[in-house]
């Protein structure tokens, strides 16, 4: 094995652990807790035991009442470690064999194993250099529930695990669906060892080996290494040692067993999640989103009020000076909506009429339909995530639409240069036809008086004073109908800008009540995606 191996192993267990864990903190909230919790404790256990002693290998021997599972250890350990038979027919607590003492205490304290027994060198298997501990453990299907208790604790917290079954109860339910199974990913950490095989005729050995090969093969278990033991005759004996040396001075169990941990952690929480993709947020289904909350928010009452006003203000300033009075007494529509409010924006609201039942229906529709756009193709719970980011504002979304509006600047108070124009000429030709009736006026009160009436000029055999009236109130009445018509275009241009910057406004309200959400709700689910796929990956 390279000397670098092993630290290249712990920089990609590093990179997968932190990918493990920021797949946590992106589904908080999205998934459920529980499964969520068991994460967090395999992070917690990770990083427990990599605080603790490298240098040591930790091997719990696993197995049924009656496997021989204490015989079998003492028979790998060289010593009567584990008393067996009638001294202790059953492991109540863990017991600990140790090669290399030094260190092992704080990782024997954080595995809670008391009964610690200092292991005399065995040629060939394990001295106080191997670094070596071996742990007979209690039956995993002992009737005490504080012994099954210590058997499922260390099965997340040992290095390897040596699972030793007997001839009679090798398929065993209890020992494959409760255990075996589950651990499917931990293939590389996993020895199961077949003991008490001096107990099966010879011819049946080869046999009931490939048949427990074919259970774990199911189980997903196909490579795991399966070997025949007897501790009575000291068949396999050896072959068990020699598995277990090898993991011990590669030094790698470690890091596998933790890898294989958060591998099966990743399986679980990419079934708790589902698989699939977000589509995301589209522009066409964006745009459409403001349209629906534009038309929702009264916007299109606005537009026309805005050109209605620009109309009603026009004749007020350009219309005949004889009658232009008159529109003083119409009411001005963007004041009836409060849309001529100097108050600031933050304050300000419209006296638009508040959004009943049809508009609040048409909004969640719009924001519903949006957010299933969005998570289309997302697994159920990143989908569900998704719409809930969407509704988040729904209280909020009314008030804010309604703000946006009265914060847009219409350019109601903004003077077009025309009136200006229009209505000078206009004073002009009232003056005029004035000028003309004045003087038909002094005309009729020298004949009154009998006074000499001048001879009045003429053009063209018109009076002049005639022609002065006619030319005042014709080109008073032509001015007003110009002005409607340019009234009429100039109006229609400042309610196509009324409409895009409303629309600018409500879809600026969207991107931060709807939209934005939606889009961090398919981050995450993306983020959860990536964080998970390094986190399975080897």
């Amino acid at each position: 094995m390279s000397r670098h191996s092993g630290p290249r192993e712990f920089s990609s267990l590093d990179r997968r652990l932190q990918a493990l864990h920021d797949a946590v903190d992106a589904a908080a909230g999205v998934l459920p807790e529980p499964p969520l919790q068991a994460v967090l404790e395999v992070l917690a256990r990770a990083s427990s035991r990599r605080s603790l002693s490298a240098d040591h290998t930790v091997v719990g021997f696993f197995g049924a009442t009656g496997s021989g599972k204490s015989s079998l250890f003492n028979a790998v350990s060289g010593a009567d470690i584990a008393m067996t038979a009638a001294r202790r027919p059953t492991t109540s607590e863990p017991l600990a064999g140790v090669w290399g003492a030094d260190g092992s205490g704080p990782i024997l304290d954080w595995l809670d194993v008391g009964q610690r027994h200092r292991a005399d060198p065995v040629e060939g298997f394990a001295d106080e250099s191997t670094g070596l501990i071996l742990l007979d453990l209690p039956d995993f299907d002992s009737t005490r529930e504080a012994n099954r208790a210590v058997v499922q604790r260390m099965v997340g917290l040992v290095d390897v695990l040596v699972w030793v079954l007997d001839p009679q109860k090798y398929a065993d339910a209890a020992v494959h669906q409760g255990f075996l199974a589950p651990l499917a990913a931990h293939g590389a950490v996993t020895l199961v060892v077949l003991n008490q095989v001096d107990r099966l005729p010879s011819p049946d050995v080869a046999p009931v080996l490939e048949s427990l090969r074919g259970i774990l093969s199911g189980e997903g278990l196909g490579a795991v290494r399966v070997l025949a033991a007897s501790a009575v005759t000291g068949q396999g004996v050896d072959a068990v040692r020699t598995a277990i040396r090898t993991a011990a001075v590669q030094r790698r169990a470690q890091g596998q067993r933790l890898a294989a941990d958060v591998a099966r952690a990743a399986e679980e929480l990419a079934a708790v999640s589902g698989s699939g993709r977000a589509a995301g947020v589209q522009p066409a289904s964006r745009k459409q989103l403001a349209a629906e909350l534009a038309a929702a928010a009264n916007v299109p009452v606005v537009v026309r009020a805005v050109a209605r006003s620009y109309r009603l203000e026009a004749t007020r300033r350009t219309g005949w000076p004889v009658t232009r009075w008159l529109a003083r007494f119409r009411p001005d529509p963007l004041r009836r909506l409060n849309l001529r409010s100097s108050a600031p924006a933050e304050v300000n609201r419209t006296s638009l009429p508040p959004a009943g039942a049809p508009e609040q229906a048409r909004t969640d529709a719009a924001v519903r339909a949006f957010a299933d756009a969005a998570g289309a193709g997302a697994p159920g719970p990143w989908r569900a995530a998704i719409r809930a980011a969407a509704r988040e504002a729904r209280d909020r979304l009314p008030d804010a639409l309604d703000q946006a509006i009265a914060g847009t600047d219409l350019a109601a108070n903004k003077r077009s240069c025309w009136w200006g124009v229009f209505n000078v000429v206009q004073w002009l030709a009232l003056l005029t036809a004035a000028a003309g009736l004045g003087w038909l006026a002094v005309l009729a009160g020298l004949g009154y008086l009998q006074l000499p009436v001048p001879e009045v000029p003429r053009v063209e055999g018109w009076p002049v004073p005639t022609v002065l009236i006619g030319l005042g109130v014709v080109l008073g009445i032509l001015l007003a109908l110009a002005g409607r018509f340019l009234a009429a275009g100039a109006a229609a241009a400042r309610a196509a800008t009324a409409r895009r910057r409303l629309h600018m406004a409500v879809a600026a309200v969207a991107q931060e009540q709807v939209v934005g959400p939606v889009e961090r709700a398919v981050d995450r689910s993306a983020a959860f995606a990536v964080a998970l796929k390094k986190a399975s990956a080897r």
